[in-house]
């Protein structure tokens, strides 16, 4: 019985606006009301064409045609002879949407999110899409935690069948977590458990990060964090028994209730491995972290699985399977693992396929590749050459797939797609540090010239204090075996003039060729020869000894410097570090020939330790030492020198070492020296919000330098902490310390507040 009443009602509705009439042959159809649509837009939605016979269940189609299109508020079909009419009434465009009260949301992310729902200009309007889209709106203001936010929409009518709608906001204030409460901790305190928690009450950073604001996506990564802890600490049973979020009456608190069950704790009482190794079962038990008698963790489990996973990988089992069984005694708090190996068929790679790499050539890519084509899979090979790929600087994004060969159950393909990006550059900027006021600088540069690899770079600084005109040139693969080749072509000006030294200025102008030899994934050495020619120049403020050596040596020096480096970087990040290890090993010597002779030998090294997720401690150590050879002393310009944002912060710039009193004018000045040892520690976290962008430190610095004939002692080094920063602006990189020196003495020059910025254009 409702059936036939629907479908009564609906023929109904269909047949209001049908005219009664005879069926006839349609010679023509005539359509009139239309403004903006177009006419053959109607004929393409209508069933009925010219020479169809139309009559009224043909008729009854047409309308519910047209009104399915959305584009029309009344439809009604006439006759006129043999003539069909459709009339039509169109609904109103959008011309314009405006926002009054709009300040959390920036205009262009509204506008997106409106569009789709289905209102944007130029859309037909509908009324049931507004409703909708304003509890879109709602739903962001909401997700910002602005609770009391009312949003009052007014749609004009304008001409040409036109309307405007008006968003009138009231944002209100956002609603902060006042109280989050965890009940049913014993094992653990509140304030322990809440510290693992992203979400928390108004604190010192809150106004950046939010995290005072209520957040569902927040309070569930969280809730997934506080279950993760208990299981790492034994805790087998942990659950989160209810959650309840409440609003006070003014929205403008939060608080929030998290019940839970702790459970036992429980411990290990066994592990055995169980399945086919085809690797010695005492080298995988090896890569158990969990041991008899331990508390469980969940964490170390997970750890220990994946390890065995891996180190199957690396024989060509690609598709190994290693899980965990648990067998619990809730009775005596034990809990027992079996670790079921099943490694599958070992299987080899069929073809390595690179895509994506439109302008960088092929063989590019593909020397960077230590996985081969026909051998046994490696994970280890194939996630060394993702990272050597992406170490090459010229792509923005590194992905690797490793997926099966159809109708084989031994082969897989390596797929590796890039996407590249410029690595051409065309530089000019204006800089400012605390030791340069105002720096001019530029440079072009192509990193993958042609797609070849090979890098071509042009560099102009003209700060007063050290200037440089540069030109480089390097081929990364001048063999096939991985040996690089470059030269260089350079003038480099140093003016001590604003530094805390006394005053020489040294134009060196001079080319040299280098050649770097591979001798590990991450450890290479680079041996250059180059000619320099320097010229000192001195006036009557420079101390003695300078005037003597100009005396004694001539203005302009003529030197054969010879340089051996060994590098090894093990960093898990060019920019920002979080592990790894740094060290560097070098020595310059000018050998017989030239005009100088004297050799430097410097050594660094630097670690990164990750303390938690957040946390990571740098430590980094440096030590330099030089000399002339035969009866020369080392040159004066080639002292060692420290002090400042790169070495001790907190002294001025080059400022450390021995303080001499000239024995002609009686004016003091520094010497730096033949020696020179720095050390920090820092502890870094990025920004939070800004992680990938900016990074924050409290370091402890000390250094010091040492002037030939003077004992090294080092009751002499000077100490320094504070707060460092380093942020990748939009407009350059920046870098700031405010070091406060902790043993000055009274000849040191201080410097609390020192930065380097850099500003591209």
């Amino acid at each position: 019985m409702k059936k036939s009443l629907l479908s009564v009602l609906i023929t109904g509705l269909f047949s209001l606006p049908v005219m009664a009439f005879e069926p006839f042959t349609v010679k023509d159809i005539r359509v009139e009301g239309i403004q903006r649509t177009e006419a053959g837009t109607v004929f393409s939605y209508l069933p009925v064409k010219v020479g169809d016979t139309l009559n009224d269940d043909k008729a009854a189609q047409s309308i519910k045609s047209l009104f399915a299109t959305g584009f029309f508020k009344d439809v009604r079909i006439e006759v006129e002879k043999d003539v069909m009419v459709v009339v039509v009434q169109e609904r109103p465009a959008i011309a314009n949407l405006n926002f009054v009260g709009l300040k959390e949301f920036d205009k262009d992310v509204i506008l997106k999110a409106l569009k789709e729902t289905g209102i944007a200009e130029g859309r037909i309007f509908d009324r049931s899409l507004l409703d909708k889209a304003e509890q879109e709106l709602k739903r962001q203001y909401l997700s910002r935690g602005k609770y009391s936010a009312t949003i009052t929409t007014t749609v004009t009518p304008l001409e040409r069948n036109r309307v405007g709608i008006n968003f009138n906001i009231e944002e209100g204030d956002a609603a902060k977590i006042k109280q989050i409460n965890i009940v049913g901790a014993k094992a653990f305190s509140e304030k322990e458990l809440l510290s693992r928690f992203e979400l928390t009450t108004p604190g010192l950073l809150t106004w950046y990060t939010k995290n005072d604001q209520y957040s569902r996506q927040k309070l569930s990564g969280d809730l997934e964090k506080l279950k993760s802890f208990y299981l790492d600490q034994g805790y087998l049973e942990f659950n989160v028994e209810s959650t309840q979020v409440s609003i006070s009456p003014d929205k403008r608190d939060v608080y929030i209730t998290v019940g839970i069950t702790e459970g036992e704790r429980y411990k290990v009482s066994s592990v055995k491995l169980a399945g086919d190794f085809n690797i010695p079962e005492s080298e995988l038990k090896k890569l158990v972290q969990v041991r008899a008698g331990d508390v469980f963790s969940r964490e170390r489990l997970n750890a220990s699985t994946k390890a065995i996973s891996d180190r199957l990988g690396q024989e060509g089992y690609a598709f190994a399977n290693v899980n965990a069984a648990p067998e619990i005694d809730k009775e005596k708090h034990l809990v027992a693992f079996t670790v079921f190996v099943d490694p599958g068929k070992r299987v080899y790679v069929r073809r390595v396929n690179v895509t994506g790499n439109t302008k960088t050539r092929d063989e590019v890519v593909r020397r960077e590749i230590r996985q081969m084509e026909g051998g046994w899979y490696d994970a280890d090979k194939v996630a060394n050459s993702r990272q050597r790929i992406d170490r090459l600087g010229f792509f923005s994004e590194v992905t690797v797939e490793t997926p099966p060969v159809p109708g084989t159950s031994d082969q897989l393909d390596v797929n590796l797609n890039v996407v590249e990006k410029p690595t051409g550059n065309l530089m000019l900027g204006v800089g400012t540090s605390s030791t340069d006021k105002f720096i001019l600088s530029g440079s072009i540069s192509q990193n993958n010239f042609l797609g070849s690899g090979n890098n071509v770079s042009i560099q102009v600084n003209s700060a007063k204090s050290y200037r440089t005109y540069a030109f480089s040139y390097t081929n990364p693969y001048f063999t096939p075996d991985g040996v690089s080749q470059g030269f260089d072509i350079y003038q480099r000006t140093v003016n001590t003039q604003n530094l805390a030294v006394a005053y020489y200025k040294s134009v060196s102008t001079g080319a040299g060729i280098r050649l770097g030899f591979p001798i590990g994934e991450k450890e290479s050495i680079s041996v250059g020869l180059a000619v320099d020619s320097t010229s000192i120049s001195v006036d009557q403020t420079s101390p003695t000894r300078y005037q003597n050596y100009v005396r004694d040596y001539g203005e302009t020096n003529l030197s054969l410097p010879v340089t051996v480096n060994w590098v090894s970087d093990g960093k898990d990040s060019y920019f920002f570090p979080t592990r790894g290890t740094y060290q560097k090993a070098g020595i310059e010597v000018a050998i017989p020939g030239g005009d100088l002779t004297y050799y430097k030998a410097n050594y660094q090294l630097q670690h990164y330790i990750p303390l938690s997720k957040r946390f990571t401690l740098m430590l980094n150590g440096e030590v330099g030492y030089g000399n002339g050879i035969g009866n020369m002393d080392l040159p004066f310009f080639k002292n060692y020198f420290a002090g400042g944002i790169t070495s001790v912060r907190g002294y001025k710039t080059s400022s450390l070492g021995r303080v001499e009193p000239d024995p002609v004018t009686g004016t003091e000045y520094r010497v730096g020296g033949n020696r020179r040892i720095v050390a920090n520690t820092e502890l870094l976290w990025g920004m939070p919000g800004m992680e990938s962008a900016a990074r924050i430190g409290l370091f402890f610095d000390a250094g010091q330098v040492y002037a030939s004939g003077e004992t090294l002692d080092l009751g002499q080094l000077r100490y320094s902490t504070g707060i460092s920063a380093a942020w990748l602006s939009p407009v350059g990189p920046l870098k700031f310390s405010i070091g406060f020196p902790l043993n000055k003495k009274e000849t040191d020059k201080t410097e609390s507040f020192q930065f380097q910025l850099g500003t591209v254009f």
